[in-house]
């Protein structure tokens, strides 16, 4: 029998206002920290790390920030604190806690998160249509170098005279792709696009040589492979067009020609804009370029889809 005294029963903590002690619905505090060194990385998890060692003000901090990780890099620290009803001097201490330098380092992370094409909300806009046309706006007046008849003109050059154009794409850029193919082929013939569904690129890339022409559509993410792709063509003495966000800039000291078009959305999604409509001002020069041969292939086109039946008329 055990006769040893029964252990202390520890004081309660002392009461705080429920506001402050809540845990964010689904988040379950727990001592030991993630195992995963990425997964620590993350500020959910770096939280959840910490929180048995946080007090009733730094627990409510906590819970506004994973209340606003979508649109973190919008706020700044004054805004944060204001938000949370804490001092600024608490938000510094709250994200030297997690490993961060300073509240702008994990601001920064967050912007970093989104330049790279991460779907992370922005800040809600009081009319949201509003902003996303303003931000379609400024992404074509930043398209200006790209549009410019000076920089589209040898591209059309190329495109117009290559015996043969392949318009490779992935993933988000693959829409863009299939939309200039389209309509150079409307202007020229054998046009190309790549990789066809189930297939690799390599099928329709090995047959070219200095005489015909790659456009590597390449907007945020790109996948891994993109650079080996753009390194293959050019090694192989291909004229390459880059059509790319100007996060590619690594990939572009080699190639041909280059046209940087932004992307930028207001909110967690990309805008495509400014890319489509380089790809319609750049179709539109390759036709002038082809001249008689192009209005007689629109022609024959126009003759056959009516002859089909595969178009409305009118």
């Amino acid at each position: 029998m055990d006769t040893r005294p029964p252990a202390p029963t520890p004081a309660p903590p002392a009461e705080t206002p429920a506001s402050e002690a809540r845990a964010r619905p689904g988040f379950h505090p727990r001592a030991e920290p993630p195992g995963d060194a990425a997964e620590d990385r993350r500020l959910e998890a770096l939280i959840e790390a910490s929180w048995d060692t946080m007090g009733p003000v730094e627990r409510h901090l906590a819970g506004v920030v994973l209340d606003h990780l979508d649109d973190l890099a919008a706020y700044s620290a004054a805004e944060l604190a204001s938000l949370s009803g804490a001092s600024k001097a608490t938000v510094s201490r709250f994200f030297r806690r997690l490993g961060f330098e300073t509240f702008a380092e994990a601001r920064h992370r967050a912007r970093s998160l989104r330049a790279a094409g991460v779907p992370v909300p922005g800040r809600p806009a009081a009319d949201p249509s509003a902003a996303h046309v303003g931000a379609a706006q400024a992404n074509l007046a930043r398209a200006g170098a790209a549009l410019d008849p000076a920089v589209i003109g040898p591209v059309a050059d190329l495109l117009a005279s290559a015996a043969q154009v392949v318009v490779v794409g992935f993933r988000n850029s693959y829409p863009v792709a299939l939309h200039l193919r389209e309509q150079l082929l409307q202007a020229r013939p054998r046009v190309a696009l790549a990789p066809q569904p189930g297939q690799s690129v390599g099928e329709e890339l090995a047959q070219l040589g200095p005489g015909d022409a790659v456009v590597c559509v390449g907007f945020r993410r790109r996948p891994a492979g993109f650079g080996a792709v753009v390194d293959l063509v050019l090694d192989a003495g291909v004229p390459t067009v880059l059509l790319v966000d100007p996060g590619a800039r690594r990939h572009v000291p080699r190639a041909t020609h280059r046209l940087e078009v932004p992307v930028d959305g207001c909110g967690a999604f990309d805008d495509y804009g400014a890319a489509m409509t380089t790809v319609c001002v750049l179709a539109d020069a390759v036709l002038d370029r082809v001249g008689a041969a192009g209005r007689e292939r629109i022609d024959a086109l126009t003759s056959s889809y009516r002859s089909s039946g595969e178009l409305e008329e009118g």
